[in-house]
Formats: structure tokens, C-alpha cells, sequence
């Protein structure tokens, strides 16, 4: 074997030899996911972009700076894909400027009703449309929104999810929201067939905050967000919409469509939220950072030492229990998987060279190593 060849052999064995570990790896990588693949699925994105237009709240979406802007892609079964698509079309659009996260939203709907006339009323009890947001990404400290065709608000701030004993606060109010609701159609009347309704929101950002001071979204800043449409199942009766009940008397369970798949019939799981990136940009993709690629296989020690700790009534004390692998390798790059646990809490971390730590608990919340000052 002459030597130029020598090399051109080795180079290709040496190719290989990368491929076959970097398939490996991914294969190892989806043994790890196996079972969780509805809690693992991509969030969908949307690059927001920045306005200076001025915007009436009147529901009618009219300005050249909402005609220009994007519709998000179609809403879909909570679940995802394992469950047939919404019977009814539902589509969001937003655009922000320095203090203002503004929101729209158009709903298919041959019937359109409400009942619930009173602010902080259980808007969910009728059709609605609901946002959810996390401004820090850390899947505690986030805020809900609720509103009906008569244009009532529910609104609520949540500490942390209801599964880690969060306790909704619905005494927070969004001070200075702005809405509008435009019905093509007419409200409360069975005897025609309506085309829907479209939202239109302006929230304050600095109210989209909790006892921390209020910084403007800068250029990329990316928080968490998902929509949600209760749509109830309802059958003509006289003058009125009236929810249809199942043979035990109860009112049949309520379709959840959204714009994100939860895979899990819970819209409080904030780590299955979508992407929403900031731009003043004319033209941004959207890119997802390395650090939310990490935060997947925290997720996973969460959710496996959930399983766990229902199975044995205590949490593991290795990720080798959870059959998880302890140096991930995400693209090209290593990373180091550490669990602390005793019996009754947790603390995952995940670090790789040149990046932050980032941290889990038993209770969910996510954080990220500040630099050292």
C-alpha cells in the first residue's frame, strides 16, 4: 500500500469511525427518549417583529402593519398529532414595540357565543382564546389570559405549575391591557351561521413582570408562549347554545386546540411552550440556542424522576436508575449530566465547555449560572 493511498485510507476509515460514533450517540440519545416522545416533540417559533405603527384594539386587524405581518401556522389537537386536526381554524399574529406585546388572533366559528359578563369570570366555562406566557423562560413565574367573544378577560399570574403546587394569584390584573373583539357575525344567535371572531390584544410588557424592574426585549431575546381555543361541544336549544352532556349528566369535555402541541392535555407544562424571538431586524430567522437543546435532557431527568418517584415513593439517587445517560452529546458536543437527590428532592445540572450551567429541580424551575462578577 503506497503512502498518498495509506492516507486516503485512513482518512476514510477515520470519517467512519466519526460517523458510526456520531450515530451511536443519536441512536443512545433516543433510547434515553423512548416512551417520552409526546413531551419531546419541537415547539413551533414566531420572530416578532418590532413596530412603531400606531394600532387601534378594535379586533378588525385593519393596519398595514398587521396585513404585513405573519399568521402563525394552523392550531392543532393539544396532543399533537396523535389526535385528528381541529374541526375549526384557528391562526395568531403578533408584533411589539418597546412597551407593547401586541396580539391577534382570528377564530373559525359557525356559532358564536359567551355568557361569562364579569372580569376574573371562569372565562373557560365558554369559548375562548388564551395565551400563556414566561417571559424568563425558567417555567415558573408566568402569566395567563383568557377572553371570550364579549371581550371579558380573565387574567392570572401563577408562581409555579399546579403540578409542583402552584396556586393560581387571580388578583393579579394585566394593568393597562388593551383589547378589541370583532365578531363576523352576531353574538348569542343560533338562528344564523357566523364566520367567527378575531382578538386583539396590547400588553403591557413592564406588566409582564413580578417584583423584578422592567428591561425592554433586546435584539434575539427569546421568551416562552403558546395559545390556547376551548371550544365546547353545543347543540341548538331554543334561543341559546347549550353545552351537550354525556348519558351520566356531565357537560361533554371541552376540545383544547393550540398553537404548540403539549402532548399532554395540560397547557401548564411551560416547557412545551413555542418560541417567541425578538427582532428589530426586517429579515430574522428564528435560531434556537444551544441552551434550550441542553434543557431537553433535563426535562427528561424531570419527568423520569416524576415516574419514579410514583413507582417507589421516592425519588433515584443516580441517573443510572432513570437509564439516562450521564455525558450527552448534543451536535458535536459533550456535556455533563449531574443529579443530587435524596429521597424527597432533586437537583439535575448540565454543563458543557464554554457554556453556563443550567440547573433543575424537583419542583421544575430552570436556572441558569450568572457569570461570575
Amino acid at each position: 500500500m503506497n503512502f498518498k493511498y495509506s492516507n486516503k485510507y485512513n482518512l476514510v476509515k477515520s470519517s467512519l469511525c466519526t460517523l458510526l460514533l456520531l450515530v451511536g450517540a443519536r441512536s443512545s440519545a433516543q433510547q434515553n427518549f423512548k416512551g417520552l416522545d409526546r413531551l419531546f416533540s419541537f415547539p413551533k417559533n414566531y420572530v416578532v417583529k418590532h413596530t412603531n405603527a400606531m394600532l387601534t384594539m378594535d379586533g378588525k386587524l385593519q393596519e398595514d402593519a398587521w396585513q404585513n405581518a405573519p399568521w402563525t401556522t394552523d392550531f392543532v389537537d393539544i396532543e399533537g398529532t396523535q389526535k385528528p386536526l381541529p374541526e375549526f381554524k384557528t391562526q395568531v399574529k403578533m408584533l411589539w414595540n418597546d412597551s407593547t406585546l401586541f396580539i391577534a388572533a382570528k377564530l373559525q366559528e359557525p356559532q358564536v357565543w359567551a355568557t361569562q359578563t364579569h372580569h376574573d369570570d371562569i372565562i373557560f366555562k365558554d369559548n375562548d382564546f388564551e395565551i400563556f406566557i414566561d417571559p424568563d423562560n425558567t417555567a415558573h413565574q408566568y402569566f395567563e389570559i383568557e377572553i371570550n367573544a364579549i371581550n371579558k378577560i380573565f387574567d392570572l399570574f401563577l408562581p409555579k405549575p399546579y403540578r409542583n403546587g402552584g396556586d393560581a394569584l387571580i388578583g393579579w390584573n394585566v394593568d393597562h391591557l388593551k383589547t378589541g373583539v370583532a365578531i363576523q357575525g352576531t353574538l348569542n344567535n343560533p338562528a344564523d351561521k357566523d364566520e367567527g371572531w378575531t382578538v386583539e390584544m396590547a400588553i403591557p410588557l413592564k406588566e409582564l413582570r413580578m417584583g423584578f424592574s422592567f428591561n425592554k426585549p433586546a435584539e434575539g431575546d427569546i421568551w416562552r408562549i403558546n395559545f390556547s381555543r376551548v371550544e365546547w361541544h353545543t347543540k341548538v336549544e331554543g334561543t341559546r347554545n347549550v353545552k351537550l352532556k354525556a348519558a351520566n349528566g356531565r357537560e361533554l369535555p371541552e376540545e383544547n386546540w393550540v398553537w404548540s402541541p403539549q402532548g399532554v392535555i395540560n397547557m401548564h407544562y411551560p416547557e412545551r411552550w413555542g418560541y417567541l424571538q425578538f427582532t428589530r431586524k426586517a429579515e430574522a430567522i428564528f435560531k434556537l440556542p444551544f441552551a434550550e437543546q441542553q434543557k431537553k435532557w433535563l426535562w427528561l431527568v424531570y419527568y423520569r424522576q416524576k415516574a419514579y418517584l410514583q413507582k417507589h415513593n421516592h425519588y433515584a439517587a443516580s441517573l443510572a436508575e432513570l437509564s439516562i445517560n450521564t455525558m450527552p452529546l448534543i451536535g458535536n458536543l459533550k456535556n455533563k449530566l449531574m443529579l443530587e437527590a435524596s429521597k424527597q428532592q432533586f437537583m439535575a445540572s448540565i454543563n458543557a465547555n464554554g457554556y453556563p450551567a443550567i440547573s433543575i429541580n424537583d419542583e421544575g424551575l430552570i436556572e441558569v449560572e450568572k457569570p461570575k462578577p
